[in-house]
């Protein structure tokens, strides 16, 4: 995907040490972009560098690094200086359900205005959130849901996680209309694919923990899953592609099951088949179980729900092209297994 050099520039990436901040970073390198990420501590600046370049065509052109907290103010105006466009990735993600929901709520929704305002005062050309489809699935529209469909944060659905996704895409929105700032929003299914480095994040965390052995049983859970190399991509063409401003697109593909995710790892990984959970728990049995198990937790109230989304929009406006939902899981397990971290 190579870049007129005209429109690169410098793009700052928030959260860039995050399993999608990574490839976001590693694409625009790829670009022609010069590339300034967020950290909240430099402690991993080095091995974080390491793995954004050892990615495919990312070795080459400026990568920096500077100090930023979504809790606090200090950082962000340096961040943002110069930067002719900002992605927004970092948010807040559990691994499981925080005791106030207010403890995950709050940095989310704080820390998209903060990054908003420095971005609004730094001259930004445009910014492109990071948001979830989190923020659209789980409100009064049904499968396969579209970008006009929104998370009711007061429904049954609605998780901690949930919630703080939509109220932080919806403060973004409000905060675009009002400032006048140009804003592209990316809503993305579950993320799985090769890791850069060793942080697995949560979704990669999933695979680890099905090779590992950690599940005797599957629950009846589906979501809908995209590459995180084809995520990173979307984040690019939201920034570059006109039509997309004021616009967000759903970033994912089919939804798979637990089962379909084992079955993959199964027929492509023998040699871990006897780690596999064999059997899919009824829901009530998965339902009495999420009262032990924290991320049993996070999805208690969607077993057997269908979660269909379309990608019509995303392909349409931005030409996104993802790759086939089995090759993700595919790369999560081969990155898993080369990082010795199954």
């Amino acid at each position: 995907m190579a870049m007129n050099n005209d429109r690169a520039g410098l793009v700052a990436v928030t959260g860039i040490g995050g399993f999608l901040g990574r490839h976001v970073a590693a694409q625009l390198l790829k670009a022609g972009y010069e590339v300034r990420g967020t950290l909240r501590s430099m402690k991993k600046a080095d091995a974080i560098e390491a793995a954004i370049r050892s990615a495919d065509g990312a070795a080459q052109g400026k990568l920096s690094f500077v100090i930023a907290d979504l809790t606090a103010d200090a950082g962000w105006d340096a961040a943002f200086t110069g930067a002719a466009y900002v992605v927004h990735t970092a948010s807040p993600f559990p691994a499981h359900v925080p005791k106030n929901e207010d403890d995950l709520i709050r940095p989310a929704r704080e820390g998209t205005l903060r990054v908003l305002r420095a971005a609004k005062a730094a001259g930004v050309r445009r910014v492109v959130l990071t948001s979830s489809i989190a923020a659209i699935s789980y409100g009064l529209g049904r499968a396969p849901f579209s970008e006009k469909d929104w998370t009711d944060t007061d429904g049954p659905l609605a998780t901690p996680y949930y919630k703080s996704k939509t109220l932080a895409e919806r403060a973004a929105w409000d905060f675009a209309r009002e400032n006048g700032l140009e804003l592209a929003v990316v809503n993305p299914g579950m993320i799985l694919g090769p890791i850069l480095g060793t942080e697995t994040g949560t979704s990669v965390g999933l695979v680890q923990s099905l090779m590992k052995g950690r599940y005797p049983a599957m629950p009846d859970f589906r979501v809908p899953v995209v590459d995180v190399r084809d995520a990173a991509e979307a984040h690019v063409l939201a920034l570059t592609v006109p039509q997309a401003a004021g616009e967000r697109f759903i970033i994912a593909g089919e939804a798979l099951s637990i089962k379909d995710i084992v079955a993959v790892l199964k027929r492509d990984f023998p040699a871990y088949g006897k780690k596999l959970p064999k059997f899919v728990l009824p829901n009530w049995l998965a339902g009495l179980a999420a009262y032990f198990d924290p991320g049993l937790k996070l999805i208690a109230g969607e077993l057997g729900r269908d979660t269909r989304i379309s990608n019509e929009k995303a392909k349409r406006v931005l030409g996104w092209k993802p790759r086939p939902e089995a090759e993700a899981v595919r790369a999560s397990a081969e990155s898993l297994i080369a990082a010795g971290l199954v």
